[in-house]
């Protein structure tokens, strides 16, 4: 009985082993990198349409993950083409001195059930913080699917200048929300 049981246990070790795999490739087709403010009281959505992504995440060994991301901010889109141009100006992202907003991840912690809560630095509109997101992970055929939301202050990163940085109109609370599909290393 005992050897039967050990023979259980290992040959479930191996088929976990087996099915384990590394995601690193992110599919950008099928992900989705959004933000929901509120303005006058109201949340208002939008999000960026390129970023790319380099990325190591084995479920099996969360500590040794790393990503990092680039989101190209002038591929804002708020819903219209004058408010697009208008966060791109100087007073809100400022693109074209800051083209590119960065996070980079320095920590991955499981807290269980498909949860983690990844840490790094956040790099927009050259000011860098801290920060901690809680994402899930979960496997969608051969590829694997994180999501999680972002909460930052918006007057941490300098976005909303001069008129704008009263937070009377426009909170300066701002949720980033995330969908980022990965197909596994081959």
């Amino acid at each position: 009985m005992k050897l039967h049981s050990a023979a259980l246990a290992l040959g479930l070790l191996v088929s976990l082993s087996a099915g384990a795999a590394e995601y690193s490739q992110l599919l950008a087709d099928k992900s989705a990198l959004g933000f929901t403010y509120k303005q006058m009281n109201v949340p208002v959505e939008g999000s960026f349409k390129r970023f790319k992504a380099q990325l190591a995440f084995d479920p099996a060994q969360p500590a040794k993950a790393s990503a990092a991301f680039d989101i190209e901010v002038a591929s804002i889109d708020v819903g219209s083409a004058e408010g697009n141009g208008e966060v791109g100006g100087k007073l809100w992202f400022n693109t074209a001195a800051f083209p590119t907003a960065r996070f980079v991840s320095s920590a991955v912690k499981p807290l269980g059930n498909s949860r983690f809560e990844v840490a790094g630095k956040l790099s927009i509109k050259g000011r860098t913080q801290d920060v901690v997101a809680p994402v899930s992970f979960k496997q969608d055929g051969a590829n694997g699917v994180f999501e999680g939301v972002l909460p930052i202050k918006r007057a941490d990163f300098g976005i909303g200048e001069g008129m704008w940085a009263d937070f009377g109109t426009v909170a300066n609370e701002v949720q980033i929300r995330f969908r980022l599909v990965a197909a596994a290393k081959k």
